[in-house]
């Protein structure tokens, strides 16, 4: 039999005093990666997410079996100076720290990058904030969504802001700090120097509304939302057949004509109105009428087969279990199913959606039950 393959990250410490998601999102990332993340909770109440169901799963929410796997859970009163002197020995063996409270609360715990990097100069130090580091403002992704201007361009139209139907700006900001916190171990390898890291919700969402938040700094442009529609593509958008939604989602001018010849309306991509993108996006209406018309004469699977065969970005508008049942199809395991003795019964997972030649992700442990490790070994 094959060996297991060590993780990238084996033998790196985790100190992970994160909550909810931005920060438990990327230390999941790491422990996949072979990191060994320590979980400090609190005492009788855990992560927020522990009470956040339904959907349960016997009893334990879905939603921080979401994030925690591969980790360990030792609860922790940090208001009690033996629980404070237990979290400053794992914050001197680890490698690194992730904390997202309150600005300012780590400070006063003694728990600050200052006060343990003084004993512990290699250590990577990553502070998830709502608003930066020097603001007392609670972060919550729904607040973020509506003032960092995600809500004004998601919607069926300027008066009826939307949010995004997941938490979208924790999972970005858990990205970004990810991104950092790699960026400084890789720094500590060649120097042998740990770093602060700080990340917030806010400078996430606006690094990652790209090209919206581009148009307006670059361009002046305020964009506003168009429901389906993209402000600088055509078309790109949600269309009707005759059975279900259907997407096209046409990037250029060879896909556009590919288009136009499955639909049996060659004629359309030579029109001076629709023969460049700039000129579909200025004829978008009448275009959407025409390709409405088309593709309602038959259904979004007959058009699927058809116009994937050449090439033309399309797809059904598929719900979470179809969207996996297609991973499922292509190969992409998306799924993975991990045993674990304190539960009835296996946990199923998302994958993480990394691949790796050498080292890939590994599924050693379900998400912990609350202090479940404070009697497997030291802090």
């Amino acid at each position: 039999m094959t060996p297991p393959c060590s993780g990238a990250l084996d033998g790196l410490v985790i100190a992970d005093f994160g909550r909810v998601l931005a920060g438990p999102y990327a230390t999941m990332l790491l422990a996949d990666l072979g990191a060994e993340v320590v979980k400090i909770e609190r005492p009788g109440v855990g992560d927020d997410t522990r009470s956040w169901g339904p959907p349960w799963v016997g009893e334990a929410s879905s939603y921080f079996l979401s994030v925690n796997r591969n980790k360990r859970s030792v609860a922790i009163d940090l208001s009690d100076p033996v629980g404070l002197e237990a979290a400053r020995r794992l914050v001197d063996r680890a490698d690194v720290v992730v904390e997202n409270f309150m600005p300012g609360t780590m400070d006063r715990l003694g728990l600050g990058y200052d006060d343990v990097a003084a004993l512990n100069p290699g250590l990577v130090y990553c502070s998830v904030t709502g608003f930066g580091g020097n603001n007392q403002l609670p972060g919550y992704d729904l607040l973020i969504q509506a003032v960092g201007g995600l809500m004004s361009i998601t919607g069926p139209d300027p008066h009826t802001p939307t949010k995004v139907g997941v938490a979208v700006v924790d999972v970005i900001t858990g990205l970004h700090a990810a991104v950092g916190i790699l960026s400084a171990l890789r720094h500590r390898d060649r120097t042998g120097e740990g770093q602060r890291v700080e990340v917030n919700l806010l400078s996430s969402l606006i690094s990652a509304l790209a090209n919206q938040s581009s148009g307006y700094v670059a361009a002046g442009v305020v964009p506003t939302a168009m429901g389906n529609r993209h402000p600088s593509i055509a078309p790109y958008e949600v269309f009707s057949t005759s059975d279900r939604p259907f997407v096209l989602a046409v990037g250029n001018d060879r896909q556009f004509t590919a288009l136009c010849e499955v639909l049996g309306r060659p004629g359309l991509a030579a029109d001076a109105k629709y023969a460049t993108n700039s000129a579909r996006v200025a004829n978008r209406e009448e275009l959407v009428r025409i390709l409405n018309e088309a593709l309602a004469a038959d259904t979004a699977d007959h058009w699927f087969d058809a116009l994937t065969a050449k090439r033309v970005p399309c797809g059904p508008l598929n719900d979470i279990a179809d969207a996996i049942a297609l991973a499922e199809r292509l190969g992409l395991d998306p799924v993975v199913t991990i045993d674990d003795p304190n539960r009835e019964a296996p946990v199923r997972q998302v994958a993480n959606p990394i691949l790796f030649s050498a080292t890939p992700p590994t599924y050693r442990s379900a998400p912990p039950l609350l202090d479940e490790h404070v009697a497997t070994g030291p802090v």
